[in-house]
């Protein structure tokens, strides 16, 4: 009975997380101006406030101060964005100019960062979650964490009806 209960809670956390995740997954990748998203760490230049495979959710700002930290840089197959803790702060010709440094680097960053350059702020990091969001984005992925879950679901719903449909059968009316 308390292997029973334990597989149960086991099941509802993997489908929680499951759900999750793909939720998430299909925010951020909406294309909604001001949105939400969700980004993977490939680099340590943020270690150790943001690990080496995190996951940041980043929303776009009005306006960023010294201290936080944004995700700036084009987001493309060939092209990855950047997250750096915002330096420094300039005004040069009526254009606010953000200076940014990693907080693993010892200098700045040599390239300064325009409102347009910013994707968003990061308002959320989770530590080693971007290898599976990368993993959930290629098709094995899928497969592994939307329709094998799916098909669990929906085979323990059709056993349940089964299970029911057989019980009212056996009882007398």
């Amino acid at each position: 009975m308390i292997k029973i209960k334990f597989l149960q809670i086991i099941y509802y956390i993997v489908l929680v997380f499951v759900i999750f995740v793909a939720g998430v997954l299909i925010v951020s990748s909406l294309p909604i101006t001001g949105n939400i998203k969700l980004l993977t760490v490939i680099s340590g230049s943020m270690e150790p406030t943001i690990k080496l495979g995190s996951v940041v959710l980043i929303k776009p700002e009005q306006d960023y101060k010294i201290g936080h930290i944004i995700t700036f840089g084009k987001d493309t197959k060939t092209e990855k964005p950047t997250t750096h803790r915002v330096y420094d702060i300039k005004v040069e010709g009526g254009q606010v100019v953000y200076i940014t440094r990693g907080d693993a680097n010892n200098a700045p960053d040599s390239k300064e960062i325009t409102n347009k350059d910013i994707l968003g702020k990061v308002l959320l990091v989770v530590p080693y979650a971007g290898y599976v969001v990368d993993f959930a984005r290629k098709p094995l992925g899928f497969v592994v964490f939307i329709i094998v879950p799916a098909v669990l679901i929906v085979g323990d719903e059709l056993r349940k009806i089964y299970a029911e449909v057989k019980k009212k059968k056996e009882t007398p009316v």
